[in-house]
């Protein structure tokens, strides 16, 4: 046996590692694979299915409690992007690994907590999504990097906004609402919405408008105040500002958990003293 490894050891030379720079964020950024054609199949809502995004969250959750390394996630409609501190040393810090991983056990809890979500519609096909590791050498980039992401929510929801009010509401074809809102601005937009629909932008749902931030926070326990609790916390809130960056000053200055106060109401997920690998060895 040893003689026929040492035989097939060259192999090793074909596999590229590539390394993720050192002391830089890493940012894993999943986005739906042809997800139009999907949801359209499934009968999401549209312009935006609460279902949807909620499982996307939870899964996103998932992804979260299973490495202790990510720091804060950020989703919106079909996409989602996982910060990985600057100094974390997760699977040597290898791209291609920490990618794959990452994707897999996200689609994987997107399939297994379907039902959760969408309890009537049945799951016709398997859904996918792509992923690729981008990485941030300062904490400026990371935050422009976040920014434009949450900048994007708004572009494509306030599009999405509009087009779909001159199609349900207004009765036009997919082909004549392009045409109506092709090259209009965003004042133009917010004009159609109000004056032929009566919608006020500004009153849709901060999730819509914002995005989902995913953070962890140390909350103390309610039997015991003496006990704390790891708590992945969804926040829908502005990014782009100082004021999060200052609320949360632990996430850029790899500092440990603070203690939060949670509020009553505010959606969470609690974490798990084990991980998703642990509870697998302990079935088995």
């Amino acid at each position: 046996m040893t003689e026929i490894t040492e035989k097939y050891r060259y192999m090793k030379i074909f596999k590229k590692n590539e390394i993720c720079l050192p002391n830089s964020w890493i940012v894993v950024r999943l986005d739906g694979k042809q997800f139009s054609r999907f949801t359209d199949i499934h009968g999401f809502e549209k312009p935006n299915d609460v279902r949807a995004l909620q499982l996307m969250n939870k899964a996103a959750a998932c992804v979260m409690e299973e490495f202790k390394d990510i720091c804060l996630a950020y989703g919106q409609s079909d996409e989602y992007s996982f910060i990985f501190t600057k100094n974390t040393k997760i699977f040597d810090r290898c791209r291609d690994t920490i990618s794959t991983i990452v994707n897999s056990l996200f689609t994987s809890s997107y399939v297994y907590y379907w039902n959760d979500y969408f309890a009537y519609t049945k799951l016709l096909y398997p859904p996918s999504f792509d992923s690729r590791v981008i990485i941030y050498p300062s904490d400026i980039n990371l935050r422009d990097y976040l920014s434009w992401r949450q900048a994007d929510v708004h572009i494509n929801n306030l599009y999405n906004t509009v087009f779909w009010a001159l199609v349900k509401k207004g009765k036009h074809d997919r082909q004549k609402a392009q045409e109506i809102l092709r090259g209009s601005v965003s004042s133009t937009k917010n004009e159609i919405l109000f004056k032929n629909y009566g919608i006020n932008y500004n009153n849709e749902p901060v999730m819509y408008r914002k995005g989902t931030t995913l953070i962890k926070k140390l909350i103390s326990c309610a039997e015991d105040k003496k006990k704390h609790q790891i708590y992945i916390l969804q926040l829908n809130c502005d990014i782009i500002n100082d004021s999060f960056w200052k609320e949360n000053f632990e996430i850029l200055g790899l500092q440990s958990l603070q203690l939060f106060q949670k509020p009553s109401g505010m959606p969470g997920y609690k974490v798990q003293s084990i991980n998703l690998l642990e509870k697998i060895h302990s079935i088995k």
